[in-house]
């Protein structure tokens, strides 16, 4: 933040700010010195905007023309309150030639320099009628420019004077060296042998560095490049006379409100959004600010200070990045160091297997290495350096517009609270998309083809303007897994690889061992499969591409799904009505007409089989078991459309139903505590139902082929429970005989 309370003239703290109208700072001693008197050749110059407020009547020369001792303070005095700029009504009128906005200052590409080299604006002729100011008649204009944006500024009859102070700047600063007072309380030179050190006498602001006499004659002359060092006393604890923090007024300590600077008894109470300043109530009675739109002083006060914080916002996220993209470069730096090295000991290691024909080559190599690694390193550190410095900016511009936040003076803040979102808004721009991202990677685009025969090997060099094929990727068997119908698979390219990868192909087979087909196209390393047949065995394998072409295939891994099938009641395909519970294992039903769920696995391979225990059963409802594809109309008992396959029971027998035919009553029902099984086999693409154990009626239905679901419909009568990953049936009793 030291940088934010630094003058941009003096660059030490800042003495007396005062603002300009550019909303830049400057102490008013330094004011003084860079604040010039237009030639008399250029008298005619149209003034530009004054600092707002009507100026002072021009005070009546002093007496006693001629040499003597206060002569030689005589310009600096007429800076501040004399010196007045000529031109009358007339003359006024063409400011808006010049003038851009109502600010105080222009923006303009000026024709003519001023001695000194400040900008001036164009010759104007002089307003007709008007009379040649004679030679040494009065003083001349004076202008002051700013040294941050280098706009000009006239300055009125009340000279430096008709510039606001920045009193909130001046209690930050004066906050700032009580606590860098504080801290230094004890001061001690920082460069003596002696134990312990002796006092320090001087610190240089320059080096920020604490001397005592001898350690500052013998480390610090006052010549060579140290002779534009600015060394002042050592800061004192606070309260000490002569210390930073000794007497005044402290930050915690009464203040006095701020007048008005036209009106010296009154306070100010409201606030000009037209000229953006802070008026007091004599003000608006006078007319001058009659007509414009002013609000209360403690509201706009508010409404900025909301402004700034969310401002700051944005700032400090943009920081907080900053600082995770520095860790991020030097990761990237410790990554570029040891990735080189790796690559030059692979470099070693294959000169040395082509013994004296590599020998001579072997340098050039190890050269080109090195200087990809340095230029790699050269632009990380660079783009540390700069983000550190943005970094630097940022932060330092948070802590001042937190400190000007804390403060409790309306008008003192919305003085430069316009300038200060200004800034943070810009310093928030300059974080543009790309500015956190590394410009090189930690990677080395240098391959060493080892292949050639002996004759060859003089004409060797770097290949890396043209992109080889990548080589096999690893599969990471200890990554690779199955659960349930879907399997995992993980792979990663071997090591000091260098041929770039755009992407990966991974290929399953069927599971009965026919064809490989590709599942699987991108930049993932990890992919996991779902949908797969239950109790099958499947082949794997991968493969990378560049620009340059497919790399060869990996190994293949060979993964088995579950023997059974795991799984539970689906609340997203359900019906409304549905109601699951038991983590969607147990299911009954809000409403007294059928409404159907369905499972979460499908099947179109193997053996199945599933049971229902009827957990509830009141009134003898007809609740349905079976299969379904996944778009069965659910608003209806299960079967009645051509999507179903099931079996409805009640408290006495049971139909098989499809397409809302009915057919194979059989007897036997179920009741509470009664368990209904379902096996669905599509080696043989069949469906029979068990009761209690035992198969009720014939297979209820054959020669069914596709993908299928397990399903159920019921009412707010029944409740049932589901029962997954049993074995499938080894001994099935006989079935009962159907009734007609």
């Amino acid at each position: 933040m030291e940088e934010e309370l630094k003058c941009p003239v003096c660059g030490s703290l800042f003495r007396e700010p005062i603002i300009l109208p550019c909303s830049h700072n400057v102490c008013l001693p330094c004011a003084r010195t860079i604040a010039v008197q237009t030639p008399e050749s250029e008298q005619h110059l149209p003034p530009l905007l004054h600092p707002r407020g009507p100026a002072p009547p021009a005070a009546a020369p002093g007496p006693g023309p001629g040499p003597g001792p206060g002569a030689a303070a005589g310009s600096a005095a007429c800076l501040d309150s004399e010196c007045a700029a000529g031109g009358g009504g007339d003359h006024a009128d063409k400011l808006s030639l010049h003038s851009e906005t109502d600010s105080g200052y222009g923006s303009y590409t000026p024709s003519l320099k001023s001695p000194n080299g400040v900008r001036v604006l164009p010759l104007v002729p002089a307003p007709p009628g008007a009379a040649a100011a004679p030679r040494g008649a009065g003083p001349a204009s004076s202008s002051l420019t700013c040294p941050q944006c280098h706009r000009s500024a006239s300055l009125d009859q009340r000279g430096l004077r008709g510039f606001q102070r920045n009193r909130l700047l001046e209690a930050i600063v004066q906050r700032y060296q009580q606590g860098r007072a504080a801290a230094a309380a004890a001061a001690k030179c920082q460069l003596c042998d002696r134990s312990p050190p002796e006092p320090a006498a001087v610190l240089c602001e320059q080096c920020e560095v604490l001397y005592c006499a001898a350690c500052q004659l013998r480390c610090h002359p006052a010549r060579g490049p140290f002779a534009k060092h600015r060394l002042v006393p050592p800061p004192g604890p606070p309260g000490a006379p002569g210390g930073d923090g000794g007497g005044g007024k402290g930050a915690g300590g009464g203040r006095k409100l701020p007048t008005c600077a036209e009106h010296d008894l009154e306070n100010y109470s409201m606030y000009c959004v037209t000229c953006r300043s802070p008026v007091c109530y004599q003000c608006l009675e006078e007319g001058k600010h009659g007509k414009h739109d002013v609000k209360a002083l403690g509201a706009m006060w508010k409404q900025h200070k909301a402004q700034l914080s969310q401002a700051l916002n944005g700032v400090s996220d943009k920081a907080k990045e900053a600082k995770e993209f520095l860790v991020q470069l030097k990761n990237l730096l410790q990554q570029i160091q040891e990735n080189g090295l790796d690559y030059e000991a692979c470099l070693v290691a294959q000169c040395d297997a082509l013994v004296d024909a590599l020998t001579r080559q072997k340098a050039k190599l190890l050269t080109k290495v090195t200087k990809e690694r340095e230029h790699k390193l050269k632009v990380v550190w660079d783009q540390i350096n700069h983000c550190t410095l943005k970094l630097r900016q940022s932060t330092g511009l948070m802590e001042y517009c937190l400190e000007v936040i804390k403060e409790n003076d309306p008008s003192g803040f919305l003085q430069i609270s316009d300038a200060l979102i200004k800034r943070v808004q810009v310093s928030q721009e300059q974080w543009v998309k790309g500015a956190l991202e590394p410009k090189v990677s930690a990677e080395f685009d240098l391959t060493l083809d080892s292949e050639p025969l002996l004759q060859s090997i003089h004409q060797l060099d770097f290949i890396q303007m043209k992109c080889r094929v990548p080589p096999v990727p690893l599969l990471q068997l200890e990554k690779c897994c199955t659960r349930n119908n879907s399997v995992t698979l993980a792979w990663r390219m071997p090591p000091l690889s260098h041929n770039p990868v755009e992407g990966y192909i991974l290929e399953l087979d069927d599971g009965d061992g026919g064809q490989f087909r590709e599942v699987y196209v991108g930049k993932e390393t990890l992919c996991t499969i779902d949908g797969l047949h239950f109790n099958s065995t499947y082949n794997a394998r991968v493969k990378a591409f560049n620009s340059s072409g497919v790399g060869p295939y990996s190994k293949t891994v060979i993964l088995q799904t579950s023997d059974v099938a795991w799984f539970t009641f689906d609340p997203s395909s359900a019906h409304r009505d549905i109601v699951l519970s038991n983590d969607n294992q147990t299911a009954t039903c809000n409403s007294y007409d059928d409404r159907v769920v369905l499972g979460t696995a499908a099947f179109s391979k193997g053996v199945h089989y599933w049971e229902l225990h009827v957990d509830r059963y009141d009134n003898h409802p007809d609740p349905a078991f079976g299969i379904a594809r996944i778009n069965v109309v659910k608003d209806m008992m299960l079967g009645k459309d051509d999507k179903a396959w099931a079996m409805y029971i009640d408290n006495n027998r049971s139909w098989f139903m499809h397409c809302n035919s009915h057919t194979n009553r059989t007897e036997g029902g179920v009741s509470k505590g009664a368990t209904v099984g379902v096996l669905l086999d599509l080696n043989k693409h069949n469906l029979t139902f068990y009761i209690n154990g035992q198969q009720q009626g014939p297979p209820a239905f054959e020669n069914i082929e596709g993908v299928f679901m397990p399903a159920l419909s019921l009412n707010r009568n029944v409740q049932v429970t589901l029962h997954t990953g049993l074995e499938v049936p080894q001994c099935v009793k006989q079935p009962k005989v159907p009734n007609n």
